[in-house]
C-alpha cells in the first residue's frame, strides 16, 4: 500500500514538471496564455533603493536650486518643488503598480506605442515654438511634455521586441538591419524637424546599444555610422536647419570668448555653470548656499541643475550622486542578463542604459565637455510628465527582476 501511494504520488508531480518544462521552451512574448499580474517572487529591493535614493536627493536639489527663480517669476519659492512632489508621488506609485505587471504584455503594444509616438513627435511640430523649436506639447494644469521621452521608450520596446523574435536571423539584413533602420530614421527624421540634437544623439546611441547585444554584425555599424555622420555634418555645415548648433560649438570652443556681444549672450549659461562647479570646491558651500542660482545661471532647475549640486555640495557630494548613478545601472544591467528570456534582456537593458547615456551627457555639457544640447538629468532636472515616464521605465526594470535569477535581498 505505502508503494502504491508513493507511485501515485510521485506521478502528478513528474506530470507537473514536464508541463513546467514545456512552457519554458515557448517563448515568453507569443504565450497564448499567461497572467497580467506576476507575483512569483519579489521586486529587486537594491535597484528600488537606489532609485527612490536618488529621487529624494533630486528633489531635495530641485528645491534648493529653484526657489529664487521661482520667486522671482511666480511669485512662489514652492512653485517647482510643490509640482514636481506631485509627480514624484504619482510616479512611485506607477512605478510599484507596473512592477507586478507582467512585462511580456508589453509585446503586444510594441508597434502600437511606435505609431502613438510618430503621432506625437509630428503632432508637435504644430504646437507654438519655444526658444526657437518645437519640442513641447502643452497639457494644461499638467505642464508641457515632450514627444520625445515617448519615442524614447517606444524604440526601446519596439527594438526589443522585433529583436527578441528574430534574435536567429539579426546577422542577416533584412531582419537584422533593414526594419531597425527604417523605424530608427522615421524617428531621427522627425526629431531633426522639430529640431532636437540631444534626444536625436540619445536615440542613435541607444539603437546602435541595442542592435550590439542583439547580434548585429559589426560591419554594419561602420556603414551606419558612416551614413548617419554625413547627413549630420550636411545639415549643420550647409543648412540653416540646425544653424544653432554651429553657434553652440564655437561657444564650446571659447565659452569665456568676448570676440563679439552674440558669442558672450550664448556663452552665459555655460560660464555661470562652470564658475559655479568652480565656486563648489571639494565639500562645497552647503545644501541651499549657492550664489550662482539667483538669477545669474539661467533656469538652474532644469539641464543645469548639477552645476548647483557640484556649488553645494562640492566635488565629493557631485561624485557620490556619479556613483549612486553608476550603481543603478550597473545594477539594472545585471538585472537584466540574468532575465529569463531574450526580450526582458533587451527591454531592460534598453531602459538604464537610456538613465546612464543621458547622465553622461548632461554632466558632459554642465562641465562644458561637450556643446549645450539640452539634456536632462534624471530624477533631478524638473520635468513632471517626464518623471513619471522615467519612473514608469524603472517599474519595467522592476518587474523583469521578479522573474530574473539574482539575488534581491
Amino acid at each position: 500500500m505505502t508503494r502504491t501511494k508513493e507511485k501515485d504520488h510521485t506521478a502528478p508531480r513528474g506530470a507537473r514538471k514536464k508541463e513546467e518544462d514545456t512552457r519554458e521552451s515557448v517563448p515568453n512574448g507569443i504565450r497564448k496564455k499567461f497572467r497580467i499580474f506576476s507575483v512569483r517572487s519579489g521586486m529587486d529591493m537594491p535597484f528600488l533603493f537606489l532609485i527612490l535614493t536618488l529621487l529624494v536627493i533630486g528633489l531635495v536639489m530641485l528645491f534648493s536650486a529653484s526657489y529664487a527663480n521661482a520667486y522671482y517669476r511666480h511669485g512662489s519659492s514652492y512653485f517647482f518643488i510643490s509640482r514636481q512632489a506631485v509627480f514624484a508621488v504619482l510616479g512611485v506609485t506607477a512605478m510599484i503598480f507596473i512592477s507586478y505587471f507582467d512585462y511580456h504584455h508589453l509585446h503586444k503594444f510594441a508597434i502600437p506605442f511606435l505609431l502613438l509616438s510618430f503621432m506625437m513627435l509630428a503632432l508637435v511640430l504644430f504646437m507654438p515654438r519655444i526658444n526657437g523649436v518645437h519640442r513641447w506639447i502643452d497639457l494644461g494644469p499638467l505642464g508641457q511634455f515632450q514627444p520625445s521621452e515617448l519615442a524614447k521608450f517606444a524604440v526601446i520596446l519596439v527594438f526589443s521586441h522585433l529583436i527578441s523574435l528574430n534574435f536567429k536571423r539579426m546577422d542577416t539584413f533584412r531582419y537584422g538591419v533593414l526594419p531597425y533602420i527604417l523605424i530608427l530614421g522615421a524617428t531621427v527624421g522627425l526629431l531633426v524637424l522639430e529640431p532636437h540634437i540631444s534626444a536625436t544623439v540619445i536615440m542613435v546611441l541607444l539603437a546602435g546599444v541595442m542592435l550590439f547585444i542583439g547580434g548585429v554584425r559589426l560591419r554594419w555599424f561602420g556603414l551606419a555610422f558612416g551614413g548617419a555622420g554625413a547627413a549630420v555634418a550636411y545639415l549643420v555645415l550647409f543648412t540653416q536647419k540646425f544653424s544653432y548648433a554651429n553657434d553652440r560649438i564655437v561657444a564650446w570652443l571659447d565659452p569665456f570668448s568676448t570676440a563679439s556681444k552674440a558669442i558672450m549672450e550664448d556663452t552665459w549659461q555655460t560660464r555661470q555653470s562652470l564658475y559655479a562647479i568652480g565656486s563648489g570646491g571639494l565639500l562645497g558651500l552647503g545644501l541651499g548656499q549657492s550664489r550662482q542660482k539667483y538669477l545669474y545661471l539661467p533656469e538652474p532647475q532644469n539641464d543645469f541643475i548639477f552645476a548647483i549640486v557640484c556649488e553645494e555640495l562640492g566635488f565629493i557630494g557631485a561624485l557620490i550622486i556619479i556613483i549612486l548613478f553608476a550603481m543603478l545601472v550597473w545594477r539594472g544591467i545585471t538585472i537584466s542578463l540574468k532575465a529569463k528570456d531574450k526580450f526582458g534582456m533587451l527591454l531592460g537593458i534598453g531602459l538604464v542604459v537610456q538613465v546612464g547615456l543621458q547622465v553622461v551627457l548632461n554632466i558632459a555639457v554642465v562641465t562644458n565637455t561637450i556643446p549645450n544640447t539640452g539634456i536632462s538629468l534624471p530624477f533631478f532636472s524638473y520635468g513632471g510628465t517626464s518623471l513619471v515616464i522615467l519612473l514608469a521605465e524603472m517599474g519595467i526594470v522592476l518587474s523583469i527582476s521578479r522573474t530574473s535569477a539574482i539575488e534581491k535581498t
